[in-house]
């Protein structure tokens, strides 16, 4: 009988504080940036216990990934950025320092041809509620989800992947393609849509694409552990990059069966009502969304523009109305308005009028904001790596009987693997030295 078969299941959290909605849930991770870890970081804001399973000596690329910073050695500030000659224990990725919190890092070879790693694995495998992976080629590594279901029948599986499985259908040679978060953006319809008719499609900044997936990837997880509780029974939850960004296309599709209408891309302006757009202002820009008849007439009698001339049904309220004569003069009369005014003050009128508008605000603008700060959304904690407190986003969305927290930062790399296997899989001191210098856990 091998060692995994006799390790009895240990509640959760053994490790993590208790706190959070999803306290008692414990997920095994083992993936990389950026999608599965997110995915995992927003169970652990929650309370889950997560075990982020990282490669000996390699760990997740995530704590590489520029910018990387390490401590400064001048006493007026408290971070440089870290050259190559900085040694990996002394600098970590600001993405790591904001994503990889709250988890436990194990170090594990995870090769289910290792003796040794199998049993790590499995009695993992036996303890977690959760397994999320965005490896794609596990079966190479022995991993079968038929032989998971036999340890654990109330496990749910998570696969991301750029366009899925094969067991749930599609051509298998797509669902083997390698892909990253603009491979997703590219193939599933949303970056054509972004960007202007004459150009380029544009790229999606700071990988929109595997957030998304992530948060699509979290939300099916739920749905299976709220069974999984209910049943016993576990699922695989099959999450495609493509696919999730296809489902935020919103009408795209159905537009394309019912009218044969392929979309364009409208740049900033929402191409079938008005005012929806970016606008030029004396200092920057401005967008103001008004959708709607009530809206609209607020909006144009904010900026003195006549509603009876330029009603929501002639000049407003459908494509045809805004490419209309009435419909381009109201566009350019907000355009002179707007350049009249500083980004500011248009803003600060509009909102007083009840106009949904919006600057579009940088990093230092919303670091300074006092809403934020009143919102809670700047949050302090001490980075496991470097040693010193650092500044980070906080939490979305906000809970009112089950606040997020953050209970450490990221971790160093294998900074759990001994607490790991001796309080989770029962290993004694003596067999956690005995795995030490076969680069198995180390």
């Amino acid at each position: 009988m091998e060692r995994w078969q006799n390790v009895e299941r240990v509640p959760a959290p053994a490790i993590v504080p208790e706190y959070g909605g999803l306290a008692g849930m414990r997920v095994l991770m083992t993936g990389s940036v950026v999608a599965a870890p997110f995915a995992a970081s927003f169970m652990a804001e929650h309370g889950a216990e997560v075990i982020h399973v990282e490669r000996p000596k390699i760990g997740d690329a995530f704590r590489g990934q520029a910018p990387v910073i390490t401590n400064s050695k001048d006493g007026d500030k408290q971070f440089d950025l870290a050259g190559p000659d900085v040694a990996p224990h002394e600098k970590v990725s600001t993405g790591w320092i904001q994503e990889g919190r709250n988890k436990l890092s194990l170090t594990l070879e995870l090769n289910l041809n290792i003796p040794e790693s199998k049993d790590i694995f499995l009695s993992l495998i036996k303890n977690c509620d959760v397994w999320v992976e965005n490896m794609v080629w596990v079966e190479k590594l022995g991993i079968t989800e038929s032989m998971l279901f036999e340890v654990n029948p109330k496990l749910v599986i998570a696969h991301i992947s750029g366009f899925g499985r094969p067991q749930f259908g599609g051509v298998e040679e797509e669902c083997n393609r390698p892909s990253y978060d603009a491979i997703g953006q590219a193939e599933s319809g949303w970056m054509h849509l972004n960007g202007y008719e004459d150009r380029a499609p544009s790229l999606g900044a700071m990988f929109v694409n595997d957030y998304v997936s992530a948060m699509f990837c979290v939300s099916g997880i739920l749905v299976a552990y709220i069974n999984a509780q209910k049943t016993g029974k576990g699922q695989a939850v099959d999450v495609s990059q493509a696919e999730c960004m296809s489902k935020c296309l919103g009408d795209t599709f159905v537009n394309y069966f019912t009218l044969g209408m392929v979309k364009k891309r409208a740049g900033n302006k929402i191409p079938i009502f008005q005012p929806a757009n970016l606008f030029k202002t004396k200092d920057n820009y401005l967008f103001i969304g008004a959708f709607g008849p009530a809206v609209y007439n607020r909006a144009l009698q904010a900026m003195d523009i006549d509603t009876d001339i330029y009603s929501h049904k002639k000049a407003g309220g459908s494509r045809e109305a805004v490419n209309s004569e009435l419909g381009l003069e109201v566009n350019r009369l907000i355009e002179e308005w707007m350049l009249q005014r500083t980004s500011e003050e248009a803003a600060n009128h509009l909102k007083s009028k009840k106009v949904p508008c919006g600057i579009p605000r940088t990093a230092e603008d919303l670091a300074n904001s006092e809403h934020y700060k009143k919102r809670g959304n700047w949050i302090q904690y001490e980075d496991e790596t470097l040693g010193e407190t650092v500044t980070a986003y906080g939490f979305a969305p906000k809970m009112s009987s089950t606040p997020q927290k953050v209970w450490r930062g990221g971790p160093r790399l294998g900074q759990d693997t001994d607490t790991i296997l001796r309080k989770i899989v029962g290993y004694s001191e003596d067999e956690i030295i005995a795995l030490k210098g076969k680069g198995i856990i180390d």
